[in-house]
């Protein structure tokens, strides 16, 4: 059973969230304070967490940012909706997606069903690369070397830390060169949601990819914007 911890200081929001959740099959735990669900994030092992972004004692993008780094599960941040800066903040230290209150049921059960599916495809395809030709499993594109098997990036030989969307958008646009895909088909592809989000979450993604694998992200070397149709990986 997948266990989802949530992290929101109004429980009359926290139990609509667990209740609709539990119907799904998962196991849920609640935490109303911040810094306590910081300690808790850290403590124990969750398949998904539901961060929400006003706590007292400890905001959402503090706790994001603390355990990112440690927490290698999805983190889907809740947000008011409407504050664009919290979004693309949040975003910009790990969170894999966010959802804007208030939200229906059905697109909250969406959004976590999705981001655990494709948290589990990609580590199943870390997975089956071990053991593996490491040659097969070694993707090269100009100055991007990808191990699929280690999920490890480097770039001009030095390696990068990627979060998992960021890892995720790069060997698909890598794997396809010179292929101009859209922000729906991207958000499609790497989200597996095609009637839910903001595709602000894959422009913030693409920013931010670009920052730790471009010498320029200004002037970009490998994800060219195509204006009006959406990114191209040269190599």
């Amino acid at each position: 059973m997948k266990r989802i911890l949530i992290v929101e200081d109004d429980i009359s929001i926290a139990e609509i969230q667990r209740d609709f959740l539990e119907i799904e099959g998962y196991n849920i735990t609640i935490v109303t304070d911040g810094l306590e669900g910081y300690k808790t994030a850290k403590a124990e092992k969750f398949d998904l967490i539901l961060l929400d972004l006003m706590l007292p004692n400890m905001n959402g993008i503090d706790i994001c940012r603390g355990i990112r780094g440690e927490v290698d599960v999805p983190i889907i941040m809740v947000t008011a909706k409407g504050d664009e800066t919290d979004k693309i903040r949040g975003l910009g230290l790990g969170a894999d997606d966010y959802i804007a209150k208030p939200f229906s049921p059905t697109e909250l059960v969406a959004r976590v069903k999705a981001n655990l599916a494709q948290y589990e495809r990609l580590k199943s395809k870390m997975g089956d690369g071990v053991g593996g030709d490491k040659r097969a499993n070694q993707l090269n594109a100009g100055s991007v070397s990808i191990n699929l098997s280690t999920h490890r990036v480097h770039v001009h030989g030095e390696e990068v830390d990627l979060k998992n969307k960021e890892y995720e958008l790069l060997v698909f646009m890598a794997q396809n060169p010179d292929m101009v895909f859209s922000k729906e088909h991207l958000y499609e592809r790497i989200w597996g949601m095609d009637s839910f989000g903001d595709l602000k979450t894959v422009a913030v993604h693409i920013s931010r990819l670009r920052e730790k694998i471009e010498k320029d992200p200004q002037n970009p070397a490998h994800i060219e914007t195509v204006w009006g149709a959406g990114y191209r990986f040269k190599i």
